[in-house]
């Protein structure tokens, strides 16, 4: 039965005072039923915020998975390039040291029998003696140049005073 058939029952039967307390209990109980539903109204809007921050969150913990393995995929192709650069350039250094050390022993060969060759005959190969003319053939052609350019000059530098 509720709290408002209460209250008939005790006005029929003359008891004014039993229908008021039921009638009291009834409008405590309406009270407390609003205060539940404005509580389960807080609790829903709460629920409903929990929701969409947890929501959130996840969107931004998906972003940060996806950001990790991105920086995961440049670092291993960094690494992998790395890695190819110095095989492929290791190998190049080493190539160029061995060539190097071939191109200097040639040298070396080379200097040795220039050496032998010196000490044996004493003189001046053909090939020596062909630079030296021609050095010698320059240099004379540059010197009777500059005495016809300084014959030149002072022959200019009379006909100005004169």
């Amino acid at each position: 039965q509720s709290w408002e058939e209460k209250a008939e029952l005790a006005l029929t039967k003359g008891r004014e005072d039993l229908a008021k307390g039921a009638l009291v209990e009834k409008a405590k109980l309406a009270e407390a039923a609003a205060a539940l539903q404005a509580e389960l109204e807080d609790l829903d809007a709460l629920l409903r915020q929990g929701e969409a921050d947890i929501a959130k969150l996840e969107s931004k913990l998906r972003e940060a998975k996806a950001k990790q393995q991105a920086l995961t995929a440049r670092h291993d192709t960094a690494g992998s390039r790395l890695k190819v650069r110095r095989t492929l350039y290791d190998g190049r250094v080493e190539d160029a040291f061995q060539r190097f050390e071939q191109v200097e022993k040639k040298l070396d060969e080379a200097e040795g029998a220039v050496e032998a060759y010196d000490l044996s005959g004493g003189g001046k190969t053909l090939a020596e003696e062909i630079s030296e003319l021609a050095a010698e053939s320059v240099i004379e052609d540059e010197l009777a140049a500059l005495k016809a350019k300084v014959k030149k000059s002072k022959k200019s530098g009379a006909a100005d005073k004169g």
